[in-house]
């Protein structure tokens, strides 16, 4: 394989994990890992965006550049090479997932965003007499606004609140009955950060029902460590993606699909009989491949997955386990939090929800009827976060360095200090 000016990938056979760096040296300035990301000037910037768009490191680059040479060079014929490297990236998602991405284990489909298997998930439901969906009041646009749309159509939704927090598998559980296709829940909730408890008993209700169980990852995967198995999740669909703490990009998202379980959606491309095509196919008969082709779509642009495989082997060559980024991240959110109540900022202005350390995973919120208009100040002192509602959200990532947090409490305490004075 040809390789561009960023050769940092190794070949397939030559990866191998190592030892990942110490927390010290992700810590200290330069962070160890920034000079892997260096077009992203991660060490120029103060980039608390993590839970949203983490920086890519620099070897992505040289993954689209191999799509392009792949296309180039083979035309159509590049179809065969772009179907084994969504097959490593289905390994690296599996990884994450604590199984392989096939076998005795669960099935990993693909596509450009979650919507898009989510969609094609409840269009493979028997809506028609299990017309009722439980998910909490607490998840993403993509889940809030498509239950909205079908609830306008007739579909019986059912929210339960998030609030007792301690709570929300409970409730779950009792919205749980035999006219329920699916219950929609996140492992970690995107509003409050929160990791979310007990989802296993979630999966033992569906199971006693008939129904299924939906758990989004997104906020989960690769920065707090994930088990099916450990998690009792086995029998569940997960859904996930890497544009956030995987740093894969846009492009990247993923439906683990239970093992030895068939599907056909309604919602469906001519992917999903990929392998068939070679036969003679009969006019109103649509046949479905196994595994994850059963929610494939149609022809896609392969470039995300190039870009996604390079940066799981860059993650696996430098021994960036979830185990080891959970560690980092703990410090990190903990450091914003610390520092945070150590400023003493006026609670009227600016106040930190009272949330266990423990159970925060990738970032931390911030509460404030000015959330918006502080996130745009903090951007013009060089500072990007992100808000939603009265939610300031500070996201650190594992390029960043204990200066650079440090420097972004600063920024806000300035901030907060200017507007009390308006």
């Amino acid at each position: 394989m040809t390789r561009g000016s960023l050769g940092s990938s190794l070949p397939r056979e030559q990866i191998a994990m190592q030892p990942p760096p110490e927390l010290d040296a992700v810590r200290e300035r330069p962070n160890t890992l920034a000079s892997d990301y260096s077009l992203f000037r991660v060490d120029e910037r103060i980039l608390l965006t993590g839970h949203s768009h983490q920086a890519w490191p620099d070897c992505g680059l040289e993954g689209q550049q191999q799509a392009w040479r792949d296309a180039a060079d083979l035309m159509d014929g590049k179809w065969e090479k772009a179907f084994a490297v969504a097959d490593r990236v289905r390994r690296g998602f599996g990884r994450l997932l604590g199984e392989d991405a096939g076998g005795d284990h669960g099935h990993i489909a693909l596509a450009a965003s979650t919507h898009d298997l989510i969609v094609r998930l409840l269009s493979a439901l028997p809506l028609g007499e299990r017309p009722r969906l439980v998910t909490t009041e607490g998840e993403f646009h993509t889940i809030r606004r498509q239950l909205d749309r079908l609830a306008e159509e007739g579909l019986e939704v059912v929210r339960v609140p998030t609030d007792p927090h301690d709570a929300i598998a409970e409730r779950l559980c009792a919205e749980v009955d035999d006219r329920t296709s699916l219950v929609l829940a996140s492992s970690v909730l995107f509003g409050s950060g929160r990791i979310v408890r007990g989802l296993d008993t979630v999966a033992a209700a569906c199971a006693r029902c008939g129904a299924d169980l939906l758990v989004d990852t997104y906020h989960h995967l690769n920065v707090v460590p994930f088990s099916v198995s450990e998690l009792g999740l086995a029998e569940a669909f997960v859904v996930g993606g890497g544009y956030k703490y995987c740093q894969l990009g846009e492009g990247n998202a993923f439906l683990r699909i239970p093992a030895d379980r068939r599907y056909r959606p309604v919602i469906t491309g001519w992917f999903a009989e990929f392998a068939q095509l070679g036969q003679q196919a009969s006019l109103g008969v649509v046949d479905y491949g196994s595994g994850p082709e059963q929610f494939a779509g149609a022809t896609y642009d392969p470039t995300s997955h190039y870009r996604a495989a390079e940066v799981f082997d860059f993650f696996e060559r430098r021994g960036l386990t979830a185990a080891f980024l959970r560690e980092v991240s703990r410090h990190q959110v903990g450091l914003l939090a610390r520092g945070f109540d150590a400023l003493d900022l006026d609670p009227s202005l600016i106040r930190r929800p009272d949330i266990p350390l423990a159970e925060i995973a990738g970032f931390l919120v911030l509460e404030s009827e000015r959330a918006g208009e502080i996130c745009r100040d903090l951007r013009q002192h060089g500072v990007q976060a992100d808000s939603r509602g009265r939610s300031l959200r500070l996201g650190p990532a594992p390029y960043l360095n204990d200066e650079q947090l440090n420097d972004a409490l600063e920024a806000l305490a300035g901030v907060i200090g200017r507007a009390r004075d308006r």
